[in-house]
């Protein structure tokens, strides 16, 4: 679509931007390779896989190719907006941003967006140890994890240990609702279509009631997310082994994403993936959760359950059976996603650091970006560093949502 050379530190670079189903098989697997390089967790948002199904819902969707001396060296997905504004792909439901570089590149930010035509690049969780934008972050955020990669039964020992309160009431709730409901069963990995329309509806429920902004009321997220769960359906990653009740993959992949114009043909499984798994009790679901998959990384990104069993605290249940099944795929880490909340104070094992904030190049267009979005930025940041001015809002969010309700 467009290309620019721009000199750096140590040699000229050259910069090819292209819509993201234009990148070919061997640029994808190069992708592949310098995310290695990093040494970062494989978040599944950061692969390309993410990049190129926000290109099918999101037009001004972009990924800029950086190359000097005769070799790829960088890839920089992003999303452009009029007069240059650029924001990370899948801005506001993208949990992990960033370009990937070789550890080798010379660019500084500002010739990364000039080489996009980009004025300013906005972003809400940029990856920790991202050196080229990390400087232009104005806020950093835990994003806390549970940490698997001992199995199951290590991190179930380390939360007796550490949260003994916690364990034993989640477990005798779980224990309760099979004696009072019905028999609890657990799916990792469901194909059913229903199972997600009704995690969405839960969501959107949960986002109105609560006063917060329903994602789902976007069209393109919930493209999106019906896009990654059909790709994951139509065997975009491995089977479910069958007669396996967990839901857990088999060894086998396929050639080629069906519908994929690039024709990927590696032996790898694709680095991000759809993954639902759903609570059932007497076969009726209880509690969901859509999130994205690499090989060694869980990404948590929608999780609700149905509000007639919230005495029994089905989403934390879920989450339990969730971090067993996940252990015993392969996985070693789950993200449970910027924010505080206290399930996940009382499930995560550390926290890793993601960044907000924006680069933006000098000149006229910079202006018009600053006085668009930092007294906003501001003025969300003023109330979330004042726990007090922070617990007011919450309770006028709660009762925005009752409103909504009635």
């Amino acid at each position: 679509m467009g290309e620019v050379r721009v000199r750096g530190a140590a040699a000229a670079a050259r910069i090819r931007v292209v819509r993201p189903g234009e990148l070919d098989a061997d640029q994808i697997e190069r992708w592949r390779e310098l995310r290695a390089l990093s040494g970062a967790p494989a978040n599944p948002f950061m692969e390309p896989e993410f990049t190129r199904a926000v290109g099918r819902v999101r037009p001004g969707a972009r990924v800029a190719i950086v190359e000097g001396q005769g070799e790829t060296v960088g890839f920089f997905p992003y999303e452009r907006g009029p007069l240059g504004q650029g924001r990370a792909i899948g801005f506001g439901v993208s949990d992990s941003q960033g370009p990937v570089l070789s550890p080798e590149h010379t660019l500084t930010a500002g010739e990364l967006l000039r080489g996009c035509s980009l004025a300013s690049w906005e972003f809400d969780n940029l990856e920790a140890g991202q050196t080229l934008f990390v400087p232009d972050a104005t806020e950093e955020f835990d994003s806390p994890v549970i940490d698997i990669g001992q199995g199951y039964e290590a991190y179930e020992a380390a939360l007796r240990a550490g949260s003994p309160k916690f364990f034993r009431t989640t477990t005798a709730k779980e224990r309760r609702l099979a004696r009072q409901a019905g028999e609890v069963r657990f799916v990792f990995d469901e194909r059913d279509p229903a199972a997600l329309r009704t995690l969405m509806e839960w969501k959107s429920a949960q986002y109105r009631r609560t006063g917060r902004r329903d994602r789902f009321a976007k069209e393109w997220i919930r493209a999106l997310v019906r896009q990654l769960a059909a790709d994951r359906t139509s065997g975009s990653t491995s089977d479910r082994t069958p007669g396996d009740p967990s839901g857990r993959t088999s060894d086998r992949t396929p050639d080629r994403t069906p519908g994929d114009p690039s024709g990927l043909t590696s032996d790898r499984k694709p680095g991000c993936s759809g993954v639902l798994s759903v609570l059932y009790v007497a076969d009726r679901p209880v509690a969901a959760h859509f999130g994205l998959r690499s090989r060694t990384v869980l990404s948590c990104w929608f999780p609700a359950y149905d509000t007639d069993f919230a005495k029994y605290s089905p989403g934390l249940i879920l989450h339990l059976r969730m971090a067993e099944a996940a252990a015993g795929a392969g996985i070693g880490l789950l993200d449970l996603g910027r924010g505080t909340a206290e399930y996940k104070n009382a499930l995560k094992t550390g926290d890793l650091r993601v960044h907000e904030g924006a680069s933006v190049r000098r000149g006229p267009r910079a202006a018009l970006y600053r006085l668009g979005r930092e007294p906003s930025r501001r003025a969300h940041s003023f109330v979330r560093n004042r726990p007090r001015l922070a617990g007011y809002a919450q309770r006028a969010l709660k009762q925005v949502g009752r409103l909504r309700d009635r």
